[in-house]
């Protein structure tokens, strides 16, 4: 069966790093865009950054540019989300998902289970 599974978070500093794996199952990865989502108590989820199916192409939320960096490994089933310069609002819990693409919540089909991310002092 489909199997996403989020890894990788944990307790960091301000201005540390974060690199989250998602590890999937269950079908061609090759054949989706990836997205990664986040979040925080109280907030709706949100998108923070996706890779194309089609040319690998990336797009990331504004408040993220420069620091995160999404990329994919088709041969190991497996996309990452590598996060430099990390501040306290980028505490949450972040999800991957995959499906057609974008920022949106509706554009994806199956879901990890998340893996929190604190950012704190």
């Amino acid at each position: 069966q489909v199997q996403l599974m989020e890894s990788g978070g944990g307790l960091v500093q301000p201005g540390g790093s974060l690199r989250l794996s998602c590890a999937t199952s269950g079908f061609t990865l090759d054949e989706y865009s990836i997205g990664w989502f986040r979040q925080a108590p109280g907030k709706e989820r949100e998108g923070v950054s996706w890779i194309s199916s089609s040319d690998d192409s990336t797009y990331y939320k504004d408040s993220v540019k420069g620091r995160f960096t999404i990329s994919r490994d088709n041969a190991k089933s497996t996309a990452y989300l590598q996060m430099n310069s990390l501040k306290p609002e980028d505490t949450a819990v972040y999800y991957c998902a995959v499906g057609d693409g974008g920022l949106g919540t509706g554009e994806y089909d199956y879901w990890g289970q998340g893996t929190q991310v604190t950012v704190s002092s």
